[in-house]
């Protein structure tokens, strides 16, 4: 058996600890990035995009309206559920919807909302307030990318059809 005597002089010492503490500082900063830099999935088309509204929305019995809320990379920052309302309508608010962008720092975001009827034909009262939504948030330079009608079958996308 041998026995390995480390160094303990003073400089090697204060060697060691350096180390020690630039390899805490490197953590701390990776932290801190995940943190600050923190990103949810691309959306990167418009079939993804699809694909994860349905699968938030597709079973929900009364109805919701939603924003996925997304930075300048078009990163997911947040998906919410903002308002819910009764089997055939519910009361959407502009103003929280600015708020939400703001407080989230978004520069874009996607607007959905699921019919539990199954039709997703847009009414007149969804082009008014897809139009009336995207006046409103324009005013703070968050850009509306596209809104979604979940209900059965392919959803409907506002984009797609040339209504945004």
């Amino acid at each position: 058996m041998s026995l390995v005597i480390a160094d303990s002089r003073p400089e090697s010492l204060n060697l060691i600890a350096a180390q020690h503490e630039d390899w805490i500082v490197q953590q701390a900063i990776t932290l801190l990035e995940k943190r600050v830099f923190k990103s949810g999935p691309a959306l990167s088309s418009p079939a993804a995009v699809r694909d994860y509204l349905r699968l938030k929305l597709v079973a929900e019995p009364n109805e919701v309206f939603a924003a996925v809320f997304l930075d300048s990379q078009h990163q997911v920052l947040a998906y919410e559920p903002l308002f819910k309302g009764s089997v055939d309508q519910t009361s959407v608010y502009p103003r929280v919807v600015v708020q939400r962008a703001l407080a989230l720092n978004a520069s874009a975001l996607i607007l959905a909302h699921q019919h539990p009827s199954g039709v997703t034909e847009p009414s007149f009262a969804d082009r008014s307030l897809t139009d009336r939504l995207k006046a409103a948030l324009a005013t703070v330079d968050v850009r509306v990318l596209d809104h979604f009608i979940i209900g059965k079958g392919t959803p409907y996308s506002f984009a797609e059809s040339g209504l945004l």
